[in-house]
């Protein structure tokens, strides 16, 4: 099965749950905006289109996500805590972190959920070597496994099975 056609599977099926309507108006703009979608962004989504057939990726996505989102409920919190008493100490600094993510998506997937936590930013990857560079506003340790340990792992663990 081509790659092309899976994500035009793909992003119609996103387009049904978005506007839970099966109206022939709506199925026909989805169907087009899926078509255009899947021509234009193809071969950058699926250069391993075999991946979208495995259903286990499905579910540990959606496990990722309510894991993604209580790692930025706690980094707000710390933030938001850091700015209304500036007595709380900030340590800013970039360190440097180990991944075994090998997947461009995978990597992007994990710089961006990184970058998207409160008091961390992603600056660089090194794919070659995995990687990757953080600026932390508050560097709890300057050792690569412990700061690998804070920041990555929480992500990594789940990313690795969707993207490995």
């Amino acid at each position: 099965m081509s790659g092309r056609f899976i994500l035009f599977i793909l992003a119609f099926l996103v387009w049904l749950l978005l506007t839970f309507s099966l109206s022939w108006e709506n199925l026909l703009v989805g169907g087009l905006v899926s078509l255009f979608v899947s021509f234009m962004t193809g071969d950058l989504f699926t250069k391993r289109p075999h991946i979208f057939k495995h259903l286990q990726r499905y579910f540990w996505f959606l496990i990722y996500i309510p894991v993604f989102i209580w790692e930025c409920f706690k980094a707000n919190v710390d933030v938001a805590l850091r700015v209304i008493r500036p007595s709380l100490p900030i340590k800013p600094g970039i360190v440097k972190v180990t991944t075994s993510l090998k997947s461009e998506t995978g990597l992007t997937f994990l710089a961006n959920s990184i970058t998207l936590t409160p008091g961390t930013l992603t600056v660089d990857v090194d794919k070659e070597n995995g990687l990757l560079y953080v600026h932390w506003i508050d560097v709890k340790s300057k050792d690569v496994q412990k700061a690998t340990q804070i920041i990555v792992r929480r992500f990594e663990k789940i990313l690795t099975k969707i993207f490995e």
